[in-house]
């Protein structure tokens, strides 16, 4: 009679807890989503491997809400489609980028990062109106320029008219609720250039640009939800090849390497291990070599030619000239270009979060959170991630942008500050159901 009682007793414990998940209802709390738009850049386009491509688009950080939000009755999502796997054929988007076998310099293979060459779409116009305004390059006050679509063949491929500005773009939409990330382009083209190919947008100039397209966007009333500019310096473009990446690992090679630097009458000594790479310093001060070493805490960006260090001596002696070769600025971020980098974040963050939020009535999503996290290292879903280039999981083979995995716990970010903002109850997404890095 006890075991009866037991079994009784479990399925009706059983029974409860299925009624209370089929109870669970999907609310909108003071938010409307009949209508949802996304704007912003590449991240909201849904680039990754240095290219836009037909999968990395399905999975872009607003596709990924646009699902959720639509069981809380939202309409159809509707992207700017492209048909390629191989990206979007205009000037300046390469190869997307797959993870295969390389030969390096010195006859290794390993994987890397490797082009992936086929048929790109061509650029041109798709004849529809999309719900997705995430345009790859784009910064803040681009949106407010007219004449922008001549400028970005990504945009012209979805500009209802050549000389629409893309803050005309949104009244037409008639949107109810939207999100925002845009703004990190007004200092990264700055950061992926060195500091050399172009410049910082000053933050009073940004929050006026920023606030015109905020402005466009609540006109009739729609609410939304705006993420902050995270911490760029700490993504793997920056991150993956350290500063004291010169491993010397053998003493006769120390001992050769100081005799030069004694005989070139350069203040440099090396030892066994890691050492400081060289860069050029046009304000050194020696006659003939205007280099120095690089100081903890700079940065040498992804792009840097690694086989020109890994086998002709760049950051340190020239195989060829036996002359100190430095490695070239555009490569390298010096202490005060990560200052003025970590400067701009901040003073933009806080032009956020003091400023567009409040008076916008707009929910924030904290990227820098979000990547704080995951440097350290965070498990979501059963599943391990961190920012570490192609080990960590969440961002794409070009070192900038997530992959989808990552774009889901973007996105599940983005559905927090939502619930937290307008007290709805839109479910997050599960982490697992979307594909990180592809392995060969």
């Amino acid at each position: 009679m006890k075991k009866i009682f037991l079994i009784i007793l479990s399925l009706a414990i059983f029974t409860a807890c299925e009624k209370k998940i089929d109870e669970f209802e999907v609310t909108t709390g003071s938010a409307n989503f009949t209508k949802y738009i996304a704007v912003g850049n590449s991240m909201m386009a849904g680039y990754a491997d240095g290219a836009l491509y037909k999968t990395a688009q399905s999975y872009s950080i607003p596709a990924i809400i646009a699902a959720q939000l639509q069981l809380a009755g939202s309409g159809t999502f509707v992207q700017p489609v492209v048909n390629s796997e191989y990206g979007v054929d205009y000037p300046g988007s390469g190869p997307r980028l797959v993870l295969g076998y390389s030969t390096g310099c010195d006859g290794v293979v390993s994987l890397a990062p490797i082009p992936f060459i086929g048929q790109k779409d061509p650029v041109a116009p798709v004849g529809y109106q999309v719900n997705n305004l995430g345009i790859p390059g784009a910064k803040s006050f681009h949106l407010l320029y007219p004449g922008y679509a001549q400028l970005n063949p990504y945009y012209a491929r979805f500009a209802t008219a050549p000389g629409n500005a893309v803050v005309n773009e949104i009244a037409p939409l008639n949107p109810t609720f939207f999100t925002i990330w845009l703004g990190d382009n007004d200092v990264l083209s700055y950061a992926i250039t060195g500091g050399v190919g172009d410049t910082i947008t000053s933050p009073a100039f940004w929050g006026q640009a920023m606030g015109g397209v905020l402005q466009a966007l609540t006109a009739n009333g729609a609410k939304g939800v705006i993420a902050t500019i995270p911490n760029i310096t700490s993504i793997p473009f920056f991150t993956t090849v350290p500063y004291n990446g010169l491993v010397l690992p053998r003493q006769s090679l120390v001992d050769s390497v100081n005799m030069a630097m004694g005989l070139y009458q350069l203040p440099f000594t090396y030892t066994l291990g890691q050492n400081p790479f060289l860069v050029d310093d046009p304000t050194s001060p020696h006659p003939l070599f205007k280099v120095r070493q690089l100081k903890q805490g700079e940065l040498v960006l992804l792009t840097v030619p690694q086989d020109s260090i890994k086998c002709y001596g760049m950051g340190i002696i020239s195989k060829l000239t036996f002359l100190p070769w430095g490695i070239p600025s555009q490569y390298v971020l010096t202490e005060d270009e990560v200052a003025n980098i970590t400067a701009a974040v901040t003073a933009y963050n806080e032009i956020i979060k003091q400023s567009l939020a409040p008076t916008f009535g707009l929910g924030v999503v904290n990227m820098n959170t979000v990547l704080e996290y995951l440097q350290g290292g965070i498990i979501w879903d059963g599943i391990e991630m961190s920012a570490k280039f192609v080990t960590g999981g969440a961002f794409s083979l070009d070192g900038i942008h997530m992959n989808p995995r990552g774009s889901a716990v973007a996105a599940n970010y983005y559905i927090r500050a939502i619930n937290e903002k307008f007290g709805s109850t839109i479910p997050e997404v599960n982490i697992g159901s979307y594909p990180g890095i592809i392995f060969p």
